[in-house]
């Protein structure tokens, strides 16, 4: 039986050699490297790239380099390897950045040996996995930042988009040959479309919509 290549990393060491016995009893696992850094696998991968990986098991909180950010990495350089996220973090946004990074699978640090080795063959077999409990929070999330985004006009755009560039009531006014009056009409108008109680929600809600790119 042709086996898998392997790569864990994960800053707990019990966790770690745990993960490591307990993939190498299967068959068709072979766990070539077992870290407790990810900047470790990214120098691996450049000196022996020309060894076939097939998965890198990764946690998120760890010391220099995320496991978002090895998703990241691993997944520009090196598309072909999957990436499989253990972790206790159930939070959205990081579902939400990860699966931006086109990574392959999140399952709970709390999986029991079956759904762990169902996730790792799933994803060896060129599938996606995703535990139910991340799935479910991913999908209200999405459900939640769809409802809480108000469709505005072009206009409000730009008047929204200038106020978190922090331009003057005047300067907008000047900017988009509006008048003052005008301006500040539309600046109450948003405040009250978007239910939020200052400029300051304006520019967050601004940043969060991404109408305006630093």
């Amino acid at each position: 039986m042709t086996k898998n290549n392997l790569i864990i990393v994960d800053d707990h060491s019990m966790f770690l050699e745990g993960l490591q016995g307990l993939l190498e009893t299967e068959e068709n696992m072979n766990v070539v490297l077992g870290v407790k850094n990810g900047n470790e696998i990214i120098k691996y991968l450049e000196i022996n790239s020309e060894k076939n990986i097939d998965l890198i098991i990764s946690d998120i909180s760890m010391p220099d380099i995320t496991g978002i950010e090895l998703t990241k990495i691993i997944k520009e350089k090196y598309p072909s390897i999957g990436v499989l996220i253990i972790s206790m973090h159930n939070n959205a946004e990081m579902i939400e950045e990860l699966i931006q990074y086109n990574v392959d699978g999140y399952i709970s640090k709390n999986a029991n040996k079956p759904e762990l080795l169902q996730a790792v063959n799933t994803i060896l077999e060129g599938k996606k996995y995703f535990s139910r409990g991340i799935k479910n929070t991913y999908f209200e999330y999405k459900q939640s930042s769809g409802k809480e985004k108000v469709k505005l006009t072009k206009r409000e755009i730009d008047v929204i988009t200038l106020i978190a560039k922090e331009y003057t009531t005047q300067e907008i006014a000047d900017e988009l040959f509006l008048s003052k009056h005008t301006i500040e009409s539309y600046r109450k108008t948003l405040i009250s479309k978007l239910n939020v109680r200052n400029l300051a929600g304006l520019t967050k809600y601004a940043l969060k919509m991404k109408y305006i790119k630093f």
